[in-house]
């Protein structure tokens, strides 16, 4: 018990001490555990000799280069918010808040953040619904876009969110002004006592403040109903790096993304790209080709990194199915073909079912030559799908 108090006093320390994705503090967590990486963050202990290399390899850095020590130069970045840090004070605050502190350790965290890797976030500030928990990857869909939206890009919104809130979805966006008020306000609307958490809200900034002003109705709304949530502080100010950084988390959080509008270069766009990054998929609603709001769109059309779609039940497409009763679903079998490459397929179809061959016999059957053979033999002798017997290399049923 002690132990994870501990914990999560030294990451809500370390949430105010580091920017979000500081990539030396999150190694220097990944390398000694956030209590000691406190200690050694606000100087209390001594880095050690061995720690630097450490880091470096954790970043996968090479040692050795010219620069200066990345401790060094993180610890000369530390060192002025030091004595600011108090995070008995910032439990206390969102504990009046009526919201918590929640770690990795925590039930409640959400899995998905861990497909950041390195980049998971120290901790997450929450407020609302927050004991329902986040629904599960699944089961979010994020929908971003302009802050000026169009009235045409406000109803196919509306639309979208609450279709997909019908349809057992939450619906993730930044609590900003256009595209993301309105995919909230609609989501709100949309729902009833049985739709969960209809919609959560991701925040460039501490939850003890409402941003923007001017949605501050719309976010009580959501903290009421739903979930808003923060990697930074209460009390941190948004910054253009906090608001680049928080998009990360809600591609992580989103099963899918959807982007309705947005311009040449946008936030919504650095949205896409993360959730393109973790392999989620990604939607685009297409525009006027007269509207510059539609540029940014219909550039990720254009590019092949998103998915055209138009209403809600093409997102649900996109998204994936979910068993609203929460049982698993079945999975298909695969065939032994599905994930190979073209090399791997042709191997395949060479390959006898009775006896084996040689690596020389194969080579022609398959049109490979004799190194890709034996690379591609190794590739499928691990997926179960080829075996040596007596005479060479046959074809094996995956189990």
């Amino acid at each position: 018990m002690a132990e994870a108090l501990e914990e999560r006093r030294a990451r809500a320390a370390l949430a105010r001490l580091m920017e979000p994705s500081d990539w030396v503090g999150l190694a220097l967590i990944a390398a000694l555990g956030p209590v000691d990486a406190l200690r050694v963050a606000t100087g209390a202990i001594g880095p050690g000799q061995e720690l630097e290399g450490e880091l470096r390899r954790v970043l996968d850095r090479q040692a050795g280069g010219p620069q200066q020590s990345l401790l060094v130069d993180a610890l000369q970045r530390w060192a002025p918010r030091v004595k600011d840090l108090a995070p008995e004070r910032d439990l206390a605050t969102m504990e009046r808040l009526g919201g918590r502190l929640v770690i990795p350790s925590d039930d409640l965290w959400p899995p998905a953040l861990g497909d950041l890797e390195l980049g998971e976030p120290v901790c997450l500030w929450m407020r609302g619904s927050v004991d329902q928990g986040v629904p599960a990857l699944n089961r979010n869909v994020a929908v971003v876009g302009s802050r000026d939206s169009t009235n045409y890009g406000n109803s196919v919104t509306g639309d979208m969110a609450a279709g997909l809130v019908q349809r057992g979805y939450c619906v993730i966006s930044g609590g900003a002004y256009g595209i993301d008020a309105q995919a909230h306000r609609s989501a709100l609307a949309a729902a009833d006592d049985s739709n969960g958490v209809p919609t959560m809200a991701v925040m460039a900034c501490g939850l003890d403040r409402y941003y923007p002003a001017g949605n501050e109705d719309l976010l009580r709304s959501i903290a009421a109903r739903g979930i808003i949530l923060a990697e930074v502080p209460p009390g941190s100010a948004p910054t253009r790096w906090r608001f680049l950084q928080r998009n990360r988390l809600i591609a992580a959080l989103a099963g899918a993304t959807v982007v309705v509008e947005a311009r040449w270069r946008s936030g919504a766009l650095n949205t896409a790209h993360h959730a393109a990054g973790l392999g989620r998929p990604v939607g685009a609603v297409p525009g006027s080709v007269y509207s510059a709001n539609s540029a940014g769109t219909h550039r990720l059309l254009r590019d092949g990194s998103a998915t055209c779609v138009t209403d809600a039940a093409e997102v649900a497409e996109l998204a994936g199915p979910f068993d609203a009763t929460g049982a698993p679903p079945q999975q298909e079998a695969l065939a032994d073909h599905d994930g190979l490459g073209v090399e791997d397929l042709l191997l395949l179809d060479a390959l006898p079912i009775r006896q084996g061959v040689s690596v020389d016999k194969l080579a022609p059957v398959a049109g490979l030559p004799a190194r890709s053979v034996l690379a591609g033999l190794g590739r499928l002798e691990s997926r179960g799908l080829a075996r040596q017997d007596g005479f060479g290399w046959r074809r094996a049923r995956r189990p």
